[in-house]
């Protein structure tokens, strides 16, 4: 395979957070432990008479979701349900619940499910409220003001969305993935229990672990931007700071044992709640911080693949932490100690590799793939993949190492071939 040419990328340029910026965007509430959901109810009732509960067909006929309609009802709640949600987010269901609903007297949206039940539960608030189509709120900063309130469930330990207030949607006519980031769809409430991931298959466990790990990765080793009050005022990503640093390195010294932990016995109780807990963290830190190269680059690559997002990113994050290796050493370093695989007494450019390492050792260890091989892509589809990527401008602009189109072949090539050996 021929690399790509580097001639045209530009040599690294390292950004720091001079103004010492902190910045959060969270739920209300947040609730967090085992059995946390029977709370529900009570969390309710003093802001909502009748919810509309959002799922997928697979969590609908649990008995968890039945449990907690029926607790709702014996509250006096009146429940709708619309249990269609299917995978990355297509348009279509956005539209089939504002047609279904627009006419209900929701007072509250009830998001129970992976990433997707709680994006269409986000973005449905605010249709339901604002009106229009979801091509309206395209965009960042776009939803005119508050919509429906929001209580977020997460079944998977992965994606935190229960936090984030974004929604990322799959529009089959422009055959892309599209975001709606605004503040007005922050949930009003998140109630995150880890037994409800006890059931959780092996596959999604896995493909969820690593999204979890590549949002701690990403928003700790991201863009420092340095932003103004215009800039706050209109961009929902601020950059790496203060404040998602401190979530980050929690995040991932939790990951470190859970991950390994759950990939061992997925019934472990006390492993599972550290990967939620982490989940959760990562979700707090990308709020601000942002997803940078690897989400851009995957989306793309799952439209052609039709491979969970986790298994893309896993793919690509080694090659895209090589990338960004001379932009963030100090960083990359400290991974390595909070993962445990770099020795503190080394020079520092040997623990930013072993944290690069640890990573690997951690998506292999769940059983994610590593290489985009694995996944079905094919070579005559890069030039495809980087020019969408590219597209990802909101993404690309948190990335540590300007991307350009002949960095992008560069991380794919030697995605594609899982080079261990590649240090940019």
């Amino acid at each position: 395979m021929n690399a790509a040419s580097t001639d045209s990328i530009p040599a690294p340029l390292r950004t720091e957070n001079t103004s010492a910026l902190g910045i959060l965007r969270q739920p209300a509430t947040v609730l967090f432990g085992p059995g946390q959901r029977h709370q529900i109810p009570r969390l309710v009732v003093p802001i909502a008479r009748r919810a509309l509960l959002i799922t997928d067909a697979r969590m609908a006929t649990t008995a968890e979701f039945r449990d907690l309609a029926a607790r709702l009802r014996a509250h006096g709640v009146e429940v709708d349900v619309y249990d269609a949600t299917e995978p990355d987010l297509p348009r279509r269901n956005v539209v089939e619940v504002v047609e279904r609903f627009r006419s209900s007297p929701v007072d509250l949206v009830l998001g129970i499910g992976g990433g997707s039940c709680l994006d269409l539960a986000k973005i449905v608030a605010v249709v339901l409220r604002h009106g229009g189509d979801v091509r309206d709120y395209y965009g960042e900063f776009l939803v005119p003001g508050p919509g429906i309130p929001v209580l977020t469930v997460p079944t998977t330990g992965g994606t935190g969305a229960e936090v984030t207030c974004i929604s990322v949607i799959y529009d089959d006519e422009r055959a892309m993935k599209v975001g709606v980031a605004s503040p007005h769809l922050e949930a009003t409430i998140a109630v995150i229990d880890p037994e409800l991931t006890l059931t959780c298959p092996p596959g999604l466990t896995a493909a969820t672990g690593a999204d979890a790990l590549s949002h701690l990765v990403e928003s700790f080793t991201g863009r420092s931007k340095n932003p103004g009050p215009d800039d706050l005022a209109g961009k929902l990503y601020a950059g790496k700071n203060l404040l998602t640093d401190v979530y980050a390195r929690h995040g991932l010294a939790l990951l470190a044992a859970s991950l390994p932990a759950v990939a061992k016995d997925p019934s472990d109780l006390a492993a599972r709640t550290d990967t939620m807990f982490a989940s959760y963290c990562a979700g707090m830190a990308i709020n601000t911080a942002g997803t940078a190269g690897a989400h851009a680059i995957q989306s793309p690559i799952g439209g052609l693949t039709h491979t969970p997002h986790g298994f893309g990113i896993a793919a690509l994050l080694p090659s895209v932490m090589r990338y960004n290796l001379p932009t963030r050493v100090p960083e990359f370093a400290e991974i390595g100690r909070l993962l445990g695989t770099a020795d503190a007494t080394a020079p520092e450019i040997e623990q930013a590799r072993a944290g690069i390492e640890g990573v690997e050792r951690l998506l292999e260890v769940l059983g994610a793939p590593t290489d985009l091989e694995a996944l079905g892509l094919s070579p005559d589809d890069f030039g495809f993949v980087a020019d969408q990527a590219l597209l990802a401008t909101r993404l690309t602009a948190n990335n540590p190492r300007e991307l350009t189109r002949d960095a992008v072949l560069s991380i794919l090539e030697h995605a594609y071939a899982g080079d261990r050996e590649w240090w940019a």
